[in-house]
């Protein structure tokens, strides 16, 4: 039985980017300390004794790969100065933000389609980092089909 003593499920946040510090390949390690008096046996016969105050184990929590885009400043440039371009500029697509920029944003059209498209976290950065968002800001949970996705055969009445 572990014990939630110190850190386990509570991972040190980054005041800059929100996220778990040594967030790598989507994968941040939490430090699980077992509950005092615990003796534990590895394969190899060994025996351990813990305190409460030893780690026992790190266990891996998911994370998301930010590089410094923010997501409030990516929905006011959109807002505001999306009929230049800028947003498309900040988001690092230059040739989408120039073309805005000299189609005054498609005339209107495409500025309001990039505002909904961005509010809607469906258009991200374009090296394919996560916004940095508030930690109780709104986050989008994108859900794919794999190879490894199970899935269940549909039946119809």
């Amino acid at each position: 039985m572990l014990h939630n003593k110190r850190s386990h499920g509570n991972p040190k946040i980054n005041d800059a980017t929100q996220e778990p510090v040594n967030c790598t390949n989507y994968t941040a390690y939490v430090q699980c300390f077992p509950a005092p008096n615990i003796i534990c046996k590895d394969f190899g016969g060994n025996e351990t004794h813990f305190t409460g105050s030893e780690v026992g184990f790190l266990k891996p929590i998911s994370c998301r790969n930010v590089n410094g885009y923010s997501y409030k400043v990516a929905v006011a440039l959109s807002l505001f100065l999306g009929w230049l371009g800028a947003d498309r500029f900040y988001l690092g697509y230059p040739a989408l933000g120039l073309l805005k920029f000299c189609t005054v944003g498609f005339c209107g059209i495409g500025s309001l389609i990039d505002f909904i498209l961005i509010s809607m976290q469906i258009v991200g950065p374009s090296d394919g980092s996560s916004y940095i968002i508030d930690y109780y800001g709104t986050r989008l949970t994108r859900l794919s089909i794999t190879n490894e996705t199970f899935r269940k055969t549909q039946s119809y009445p």
